[in-house]
C-alpha cells in the first residue's frame, strides 16, 4: 500500500499516511487534528541498483561512441 506525505499549513508539521491508491486524494487532517493541509508530491524510485540488486555484466570493450568495437 503507498505512503502519502502531507504538510499542514497550520502546525507546520510533516506526516505520512499509508493508504490505497483510490484514497489517494482524500482530505486528511495532521495527527494535532488540523484540516487544512496539503499533499505533497513525493518522488520514487523504481527498479534496481541498492544493496540486495544482483551485479548486472557489463560489456567488454573501451566505451566511447560504439562501446570500443571499432578501435576508435
Amino acid at each position: 500500500m503507498p505512503r502519502y506525505e502531507y504538510r499542514c499549513r497550520a502546525c507546520g508539521e510533516t506526516f505520512e499516511v499509508q493508504r490505497p491508491m483510490r484514497e489517494a486524494n482524500v482530505k486528511t487532517p495532521c495527527p494535532a487534528g488540523h484540516d487544512d493541509t496539503v499533499k505533497l508530491l513525493s518522488t520514487v524510485a523504481v527498479g534496481g541498483g541498492g544493496a540486495g540488486a544482483a551485479a548486472q555484466p557489463r560489456p567488454a570493450g573501451g566505451g566511447g561512441c560504439c562501446g570500443g568495437a571499432c578501435g576508435c
